[in-house]
């Protein structure tokens, strides 16, 4: 339908569209304004100490050399800094917010890792707070820590985890004709957004608080941040206007925490920014993993067990990579047993990664997969068909959508699968040996409460406000074209606020669930201020509408209109006018598992019903897709470069096209980046990691990026949501690193099964 076309009930003529981000243009000119940039008068600038032992306890500071430094205002450690609240686990669940790790800086004088912020000096430029941190001297009592994780899980201090019919498949595998056993090693992995995190933080007398923080936990930042201080979360604001990517790194931390700590000590602006460095130590990362993966199939190729056993570290967190987690919803097996156990490690705390679980997780089982079907002699699509799970194998309950066949279809029809050999090293160029390979990939559908307030001015004007965040995944621009066919406005006519924690709440921006937690509000608070609309025109005597009825009323382009007959109509502008209403506005929650609800009930159109269809006791949800990918392998050096890649994806309605598709090119290069070069080196002897800068923490670069031909199934999810979109940004990274891998032995017969594939494990 049009976009001009009048309707009663929201149509979506704008949603799908493959719209330029809204706010592209403020990025690419540097108009838009990132946490960093918000200077204040008279503000100092603060720089981290970090612990150079790992293990152990602070017995003094020489402060001397660094006090009497140029422009030091103050040095903060534990022995002056402001005390906190403790650190409760059960009290901080009951703000809804939570820590990146557990542990509140410079409370005590005990060490838990390498780089761990030990004190802060404050300057009166980032210059002299920087050199005046090198000038403080720190002498520890130094114990032994722990770094390497095959010895810690010998340790008594290992702990369980999720747990799924432990030693239930023991006896089949070993009693099985047709079976892969096989270890697969992922390493440490590193956060490196764009924009490293910030923070600015402007105390207003002893018990207000402003804080521009780089994060993706808005409302839960100011929750926990008024625990800490003993606030009252309304007297704490979080802004954030723009981040420059989170990947789930960007979390409440201790950099976000000290500068509000030093603020308070000064009672100056203070801003903290902290170094490339720093997000080595400090930030969390994903964890390592050891996964043990079996599998064993009947004569006709038909999956009777999948063991996935799974090792990684935790520490200062409750948090641990879900590493089975995809295990639990591919394939159909009788008996699926899958493990997880924990080492204490003397590091900073693992956290949030993009996919967390999913992403190391399906590299192991993807592989051991494509192993499988190589011992069957069976193509590994094929394979996968065969073993196809059409319902949640574990919960037992249907999907509320699944795609994954015709991502297979489709898949294999435009990346040209036919032509693949199924006996290794039968295809070269030159030098290189070319291989096909390709991985499922899965991520869990999430969605939260979120409340949206839109604000519709008699300048034709909306506002669209939520305490979300723009992570740099285009949540404008989706935004914006969810008001704009909520309303029947312009898109140039809506503009949206977000990373404000004074708007009303919603939910952290992680796990791919923004997009369908927060649009379904946006639809409901512009069905309501639509149909107030209505009310006041049907209500004036001036109205062309006057004394009709709300069902035989249609809108577009800022009108209501008739629906016999679209010359009967009255513009927003001169409803609100005529009826001295410079504004109106109008809320909406919508909260998964039940109708969306407003300040009033609303007759004149769909009440968001629909939402009440999400039930995960009834529906298991999960974005699905597969990816293809062509990689040579230099035979004579062991270079290995990814050529093109083709991935299909079954993420619901696409909301624009444009934005998913960067999305899902993003989760691809990444899963580039893990498969040939992240990793975080370690010196097991101090615990602490021997790549530090982004020189020696390789990513990928221009030339390492090949073609990515991304592809959308497009059907809508239909209960999900009332909109129908299940979540992108996490599920394009998922099985990439396996699909690569699986190319590689086509390519040359050789298995890799230890993340990265650097060219020294091609001639092991």
């Amino acid at each position: 339908m049009a976009a001009n076309t009048p309707n009663q009930n929201t149509n979506m003529a704008i949603i799908g569209k493959p719209l330029d981000r809204v706010d592209g243009h403020l990025k690419v000119t540097g108009i838009a304004t990132f946490v960093a940039e918000f200077n204040q008068p008279n503000m100092a600038y603060a720089f981290p100490v970090r612990s150079t032992i790992a293990k152990g306890s602070i017995t003094g500071f020489d402060l001397i050399l660094a006090e009497k430094s140029g422009g030091v205002i103050s040095i903060l450690t534990h022995e002056n800094a402001p005390r906190l609240q403790p650190f409760d686990p059960l009290e901080i669940k009951k703000t809804g917010g939570f820590l990146a790790e557990n542990l509140i800086p410079l409370q005590d004088n005990k060490v838990h890792y390498f780089g761990q912020f030990i004190a802060v000096v404050l300057a009166e430029t980032f210059e002299e707070a920087r050199h005046a941190a090198t000038l403080v001297k720190v002498s520890y009592a130094k114990e032994k820590a722990d770094a390497d994780l095959n010895e810690a899980l010998l340790k008594s201090s290992v702990r369980e985890g999720a747990q799924l019919n432990k030693g239930q498949a023991s006896a089949i595998i070993e009693t099985s004709n047709l079976k892969i056993e096989q270890t697969y090693t992922t390493p440490a992995q590193n956060h490196h957004p764009m924009e490293p995190h910030a923070a600015i933080a402007i105390w207003d007398g002893a018990d207000k608080l402003t804080l521009y923080d780089s994060t993706q936990v808005i409302v839960g930042m100011r929750n926990i941040t008024a625990y800490f201080f003993k606030l009252k979360p309304e007297d704490v604001r979080i802004l954030c206007p723009y981040l420059g990517g989170g990947f789930g790194g960007k979390s409440p931390a201790a950099h976000n925490i000290l500068a509000a700590m030093a603020g308070k000590k000064i009672n100056r602006p203070v801003k903290l920014v902290i170094t490339r460095q720093m997000m080595q130590t400090n930030v969390g990362r994903r964890s390592p993993t050891i996964q043990k993966v079996a599998l064993a199939c009947d004569l006709q190729g038909k999956l009777t067990v999948i063991r996935h056993q799974n090792s990684s570290y935790s520490n200062l967190t409750d948090f641990s990579e879900p590493v089975g987690i995809q295990t639990q919803v591919l394939y159909n097996a009788p008996v699926r047993e899958i493990t997880h156990q924990i080492a204490k490690l003397d590091m900073n705390a693992p956290t949030y990664m993009r996919a967390p679980g999913h992403a190391v997780g399906s590299f192991a089982l993807e592989s051991a997969i494509d192993e499988m079907a190589y011992e069957l002699r069976m193509d590994p699509v094929q394979f996968r068909i065969l073993n196809h799970a059409s319902t949640d194998p574990v919960k037992k309950i249907n999907f509320s959508s699944n795609h994954l066949l015709e991502c297979f279809q489709i898949g294999v029809e435009k990346f040209g699968w036919a032509s693949r050999k199924i006996q290794p090293r039968q295809t070269r160029n030159g030098q290189w040996l070319v291989g096909y390979g390709m991985a499922t990939s899965v991520h869990h559908g999430v969605r939260r409460p979120a409340t949206v307030r839109i604000q519709l001015s008699n300048d034709g004007m909306a506002t669209v406000m939520t305490a979300s965040q723009e992570l740099g995944t285009g949540t404008y621009t989706i935004l914006t074209q969810t008001a704009a066919d909520a309303l029947g406005i312009a898109v140039g006519k809506i503009k949206v606020l977000v990373g404000d924690s004074d708007l009303p709440p919603a939910p952290f921006a992680a796990g791919s669930s923004t997009t369908a937690s927060v649009n379904p509000a946006v639809l409901a608070a512009g069905e309501l201020l639509r149909c107030e609309l209505m009310r006041i025109a049907i209500a004036d005597p001036k109205s062309k509408l006057n004394g009709r009825n709300t069902k035989d009323i249609s809108f577009a382009d800022s009108k209501l209109y008739l629906s016999s007959d679209i010359s009967i109509s009255d513009s927003y502008k001169d409803i609100m006018r005529r009826n001295n209403r410079e504004t109106m506005q109008a809320s909406a929650t919508a909260t998964p598992g039940g109708a969306a609800s407003g300040a009033t009930v609303a007759p004149c159109g769909p009440s968001m019903d629909q939402d009440q269809n999400y039930d995960t006791h009834k529906y298991s949800f999960h974005s699905f897709g597969a990816h293809f990918v062509e990689v040579w392998v230099d035979e004579d050096l062991g270079t290995i470069r990814v050529k093109r890649v083709t991935t299909v994806q079954d993420i619901g309605r696409v909301m624009n096209e444009k934005t998913a598709r960067s999305q899902v090119i993003g989760g691809v290069i990444f899963g580039i980046g893990a498969a040939l070069m992240e990793e975080t080196v370690f010196d097991n002897r101090w615990a602490s990691p021997v790549t530090r800068t982004l020189a020696d923490y390789h990513v990928p670069v221009n030339l390492d990026v090949p073609p990515i031909d991304v592809h959308f199934i497009g059907k809508p999810d239909p209960h999900i949501s009332s909109i129908g979109s299940k979540g992108v940004g996490e599920v394009g990274i998922v099985g990439v690193s396996a699909a690569i891998a699986n190319a590689v032995f086509n390519a040359t017969g050789k298995r890799l099964r230890n993340l990265p594939f650097t060219p020294d494990k091609l001639f092991v």
